[in-house]
């Protein structure tokens, strides 16, 4: 049954509504049989049709020779040695699943390499040997390890246990784990290890308030603790890399300022995103200012990874939407800012520290943007007098002399044969690339990161202006039709070809839309952090039983946790008061906070108690404390 014909025929409501449930049964059927195809129970909560195999270049880390770095390569999990001046890869470290992080000792010539996944491993590799020395258990996708000047312990970020490991390595086991806000994906330490600068992903709150930003930790490594938890400009989230000068004042972070208080209309200067490099003044343990990495009418979009040169002259940072590097005057962007806070007047919009978030004209004459060629730049390393950079989508490396009196263009380092590419993979190229973009100011993934959610309120002018709306995750979107919290997308096909028309501002022909939704079609959830050893555990087993006492599974079955319907719950205000939401899928709903339309819930307990003053979003009121933390260990489970 088409829903889209029953609207433009004009059924009668009651048709409809039989036109949908027959739908869902349909839908329902298909996942549940897809789960089954795949080995999966259904009702466990998470199914996927695979991800393409290519090599996928993520992150590069100096080998310690010359012209040689270590790239970890995704979906191909392994780590290869490479010879940047020979164009070729020396050697290759298997990994058991995709390597998500790296780190060297020099000292004892060991290599760590961290691996994704719910319940993964840190695995030492011994250099001269080529063989792995020893693992490490690990937490859920650990990733980000630094390891400390005298060797003997090493930090790991588990970004979905929203924590920093410590592992004393003579002992080869954890002996701290500090709390931070909120996914921790990049770390690095002060020369004198004093500091351990962590970049926090997303905000962690609620997106409903008038300040809505991702922070970035300082951790006393010898204490063990976090002293101060610095929160970003307004907008700031997506965080992705984090350097620290060689005199160890500054720290700097890469990550997207987002304008979302203002209605989409436009995308002219930044409009409805920058890109952001936030200065940390590490000595005060203080936010500095954000410099924008943008030109004024040419966004950067998507900045990903960063790092100095050893004498901290030139920051290097990778474009991941615009496939460029910026290179920045490190002296130049500071002697500008010092100006700034005496009060100097430098440019007609920067008279305070606090305009320079706001000032695309501010590195004029201070950055220069490099095209790579290649697609998909994330991780950067700088290697002597070069950046080297590892380009996602092309399987290759792309390396750039830094010395600007040298105009030669990045040259190419082949990482391995090239996979033909299928429809998906170029869905899934083009859902990252700002280039579809008017501009360049971003991509899908700008506001759905990892092809999640971005946790901020945008005010999309599909269902009105003036009623923003959270941020959705894009799985199972094309099996949970209606789409937008109103459902005013028939499906998401339809709501892919208007992002691009209506967000993007783009005319695309519809083989791109195509190949987007051939994407995020294989999309797999991500096994929560909350299962025990990859099942309920006892908590959530007994939420199970309550989760169908309390009504919720009457809106949320399994093995969507949806029934594709709508209903008014009385939450909505404003222009959408009395209006009916679609009932979302609840799989993976832990990774997606905040909660609600306006993301006006930060956990799911507010969800249930005080966003749920009258029992319509299932009947909690009664239920004892126990009962509720079992319910949301059950909900947080899926």
């Amino acid at each position: 049954m088409n829903i889209s014909a029953c609207q433009k025929n004009k059924t009668s409501g009651a048709a409809f509504s039989q036109a949908r449930k027959i739908e869902m049964k349909q839908t329902l059927a298909c996942a549940a049989a897809a789960m089954a195809l795949a080995g999966l129970p259904v009702g466990a909560g998470w199914f996927g049709l695979g991800a393409p195999q290519y090599l996928s270049p993520t992150l590069v880390l100096p080998a310690g020779a010359p012209n040689a770095v270590f790239v970890t390569e995704f979906t191909a999990n392994r780590v290869v040695e490479v010879d940047l001046a020979a164009g070729k890869v020396l050697r290759t470290f298997k990994t058991p699943v995709a390597p998500t992080g790296l780190a060297r000792d020099a000292k004892n010539n060991l290599l760590f390499v961290t691996t994704d996944g719910p319940d993964a491993q840190v695995l030492a590799f011994n250099l001269t040997s080529g063989r792995q020395a020893f693992e490490l258990p690990a937490g859920h996708t650990p990733m980000a390890p630094v390891l400390t000047s005298d060797g003997q312990t090493l930090f790991v970020c588990y970004r979905f246990n929203n924590a920093v490991v410590a592992f004393d390595l003579a002992a080869k086991k954890e002996v701290a784990r500090i709390a931070v806000p909120r996914e921790p994906v990049a770390a690095a330490l002060t020369p004198d290890g004093r500091l351990l600068v962590v970049a926090n992903h997303l905000p962690a709150m609620a997106a409903s308030g008038d300040y809505v930003a991702a922070q970035v930790s300082l951790l006393d490594p010898a204490a063990r603790k976090v002293v101060a938890n610095i929160t970003l400009p307004n907008g700031s989230a997506s965080l992705r890399g984090v350097c620290i000068s060689p005199d160890g004042r500054f720290a700097y972070v890469t990550h997207n300022l987002s304008r979302y208080q203002l209605p989409t209309t436009q995308l002219e200067r930044g409009w409805m995103n920058t890109s952001g490099l936030s200065i940390i003044d590490l000595t005060a343990k203080k936010f500095l200012t954000t410099v924008l990495l943008d030109d004024v009418d040419l966004g950067a979009a998507n900045p990903w990874g960063i790092a100095l040169t050893a004498d901290g002259r030139w920051l290097c940072v990778a474009h991941a939407g615009t496939h460029e590097v910026s290179v920045l005057d490190r002296a130049g962007v500071h002697a500008k800012i010092e100006a700034i806070a005496a009060g100097k007047k430098v440019s007609n919009v920067s008279s305070t520290l606090d305009d320079i978030p706001n000032d695309l004209s501010f590195l004029v004459d201070l950055r220069r943007r490099i095209k790579l060629g290649g697609n998909g730049p994330r991780g950067l390393a700088v290697v002597g007098n070069e950046a080297v950079v590892a380009q996602y989508f092309t399987d290759d490396l792309a390396v750039v002399k830094l010395d600007p009196a040298v105009a030669h263009p990045a040259r190419v380092v082949e990482l391995g044969a090239r996979a033909a590419q299928t429809k998906a993979r170029k869905g899934e190229m083009h859902f990252n690339d700002a280039h579809f973009c008017f501009q360049q100011w971003q991509s899908c993934t700008t506001c759905h990161p990892d092809d999640r959610a971005d946790a901020l309120n945008w005010d999309l002018l599909n269902d009105g202006i003036g009623n923003p709306k959270n941020t959705k995750n894009m799985l199972l979107t094309h099996a949970t039709p209606p789409s937008m919290s109103l459902g005013v997308r028939e499906g998401a096909e339809a709501a892919v070809r208007a992002g691009l028309k209506f967000i993007q501002f783009a005319v695309r022909p519809d083989e791109d839309a195509q190949a987007i939704d051939d994407y995020l079609k294989t999309m797999k959830p991500v096994p929560s952090p909350f299962l025990v050893n990859g099942k309920l555990g006892p908590a959530a087993k007994r939420g199970e039983k309550i989760f169908k006492s309390a009504g919720c599974a009457k809106c949320h079955p399994g093995p969507l946790f949806t029934d594709l319907q709508e209903y008014d719950l009385g939450l909505a205000k404003g222009l959408d008061a009395g209006k009916p939401f679609d009932t979302p899928s609840l799989i993976e709903c832990w990774r997606t906070a905040p909660y609600l339309f306006d993301g006006r819930a930060y956990t799911m307990k507010d969800v249930l108690t005080t966003c749920n003053p009258q029992d319509k979003h299932g009947v909690t009121s009664k239920l004892t404390p126990a009962e509720l933390d079992d319910l949301i260990a059950y909900i947080l489970s899926l």
